[in-house]
């Protein structure tokens, strides 16, 4: 086996296009001079044509083409970034108005309850006020209807001891001391 790959190596290494020919290389009978002179000629044709200029000038079209699209894709992002900024500075812009609404609502909601605290206080104070001053009228109701009621009795006690004990002498004297005493206040 190793013999078999030593000659085939050997073979691959004598073959070589000049000696795959027959006769002089610089003949037209020689297949490889021809094929040369064909892709000379080929690549003649080509520079005459000027293809290499224009693939050069392709190439460089594509370049300018990525260049430019680099570009734009390098501004669209410069845009996006500002466009993002913008939103976080709005986004922070709102953060903080909420937060500013937030402080507001519980300010005044504090401030609410304590008005209405002092407001039930107040009322509170008015019941009390308004209760006191219904127990004093009532109570100097009270004590007025205890006096009439007292001077009442006491007229009527002192009509009886003075019915029992008065002659008419005495009631005339009484009654020209009141009428002196009434007199006496009127002037």
């Amino acid at each position: 086996m190793m013999h078999k790959l030593s000659l085939t190596a050997a073979a691959t290494l004598a073959a070589t296009p000049a000696l795959a020919a027959d006769g002089p290389f610089f003949s037209l009978a020689n297949s490889d001079f021809v094929v040369s002179i064909a892709f000379l000629c080929f690549v003649g044709v080509l520079v005459y044509a000027k293809v290499p200029g224009i693939l050069m000038g392709m190439l460089d079209k594509r370049a300018d083409d990525i260049r430019s699209e680099l570009d734009e894709a390098r501004t669209l992002r410069e845009e996006a970034q500002a466009v993002l900024a913008e939103f976080e500075r709005k986004q922070s812009e709102v953060q903080e108005q909420a937060d500013r609404i937030v402080a507001t609502a519980k300010e005044e909601a504090e401030l609410m309850a304590e008005q209405a605290q002092a407001d039930l206080e107040k009322s509170i104070a008015r019941r009390l006020a308004a209760a006191e001053d219904q127990i004093a009228s009532a109570e100097q109701g009270a004590v007025r209807e205890v006096r009439d009621t007292a001077i009442a009795v006491s007229v009527a006690a002192a009509r009886t001891v003075l019915a029992k004990g008065m002659n008419a002498d005495k009631a005339n004297g009484l009654i020209d001391d009141a009428i002196a005493d009434v007199d006496a206040r009127l002037h």
